[in-house]
């Protein structure tokens, strides 16, 4: 046993006072160098709901809120609006959004942001639709299986036997190897040899095929060096493709979803990122810190420690200049 008193580091929360800086001082600060164009977005924990705006150009958390409910419409036109008219009072204003293609958002950016444009993440875009494509594979490998022929039991004796054994042991080799490269179909680009493993996955199955070069053009739609207008030629090109495979049109019906026009925002903007990696960030950073302190689960604590995080990231910048100066004199003194 120690015979020193027991440190006291960490016996008081700062969260109230974390709480007290953010509702005070924190958005002057935050605000300074604002580049306009922010990342929306809702987090979900257990009963409670965080609603975050962030800069999506500085990754600054700007305001949030705790609720005890599911967000609804009036949820976010209230919280817009109180961020728009803190912006107003300090002569700001929004010049473009992103979300995610929740249904939520599009009403109150319309009504509250009026003019800025509004973006829904390339990322959210491009994963539903290759979830579609990888539902598609692997109907394409249970198909394979159910063509399996039932083989009786011990070592084929007959002609016909051996040729299902063979074909068995061919189909289901196909089927595992379709699993264990599913990748391929939706992975953006593809060395050489990864082709041509795709040409011997998709050898005898058109369909694939398919699937694989209109991901190919859900790509190129996204190309930073076209326009947006550009790219909507290009999409409507693809539309009419997709409604031209009877087999992949039902598979790809996100392709007619109107958020990937919303999707396509950031090209003719070159300030305004493709995603919201920006408030994405802060909600991984959020999960991480309740997975580290378990107990953090009632609204007080909640808020408490997201003031807390927003805190220290107002003050990493003058964190990082105390640590460089102690390199340099540790430096120095060796």
């Amino acid at each position: 046993m120690s015979r020193l008193r027991p440190c006291k580091t960490g016996w008081r929360r700062g969260e109230k006072k974390a709480e007290a800086y953010v509702a005070d001082d924190y958005l002057d600060g935050a605000l300074q160098g604002f580049s306009g164009y922010i990342a929306a977005d809702e987090l979900y924990d257990g009963p409670w709901c965080v609603l975050s705006i962030v800069d999506n150009r500085a990754f600054k958390r700007l305001v949030y809120e705790v609720l005890d409910h599911d967000p609804q419409h009036e949820d976010i036109d209230r919280f817009f609006g109180r961020f728009r008219d803190k912006l107003a009072a300090r002569g700001l204003k929004v010049l473009g959004i992103t979300t995610d293609g929740s249904p939520l958002y599009p009403g109150p950016v319309a009504e509250i942001l009026g003019p800025a444009a509004h973006q829904v993440c390339e990322f959210h875009v491009i994963a539903e639709l290759t979830k579609s494509v990888l539902h598609a594979v692997a109907r394409t490998r249970k198909a394979l299986k159910a063509r399996m022929p039932v083989l009786a039991r011990g070592r084929p004796g007959s002609a016909d036997q051996r040729r299902a054994a063979r074909r068995k042991k061919r189909l289901d080799k196909q089927v595992t190897d379709l699993f264990d490269h599913r990748h391929l179909f939706v992975k953006h680009r593809l060395t050489p040899p990864e082709r041509r493993a795709l040409a011997r996955l998709s050898r005898g199955q058109p369909r694939l095929r398919a699937l694989r070069s209109i991901m190919d053009e859900v790509y190129r739609l996204f190309d930073r060096r076209c326009r947006m207008e550009t790219a909507l030629t290009k999409l409507a090109k693809l539309r009419r493709r997709v409604r031209s495979f009877k087999s992949v049109g039902k598979t790809l019906q996100k392709i007619f979803s109107p958020t990937i026009e919303k999707a396509l925002t950031f090209l003719d903007d070159s300030l305004l990122p493709a995603t919201s990696n920006a408030v994405e960030r802060g909600n991984r950073r959020h999960r991480k810190m309740q997975k580290t302190v378990y107990r953090v689960r009632s609204l007080e604590r909640i808020q408490g420690r997201i003031a807390l995080d927003m805190q220290r990231d107002a003050q990493a910048e003058g964190r990082s200049k105390t640590i460089d100066a102690l390199h340099r004199v540790r430096a120095a003194a060796c």
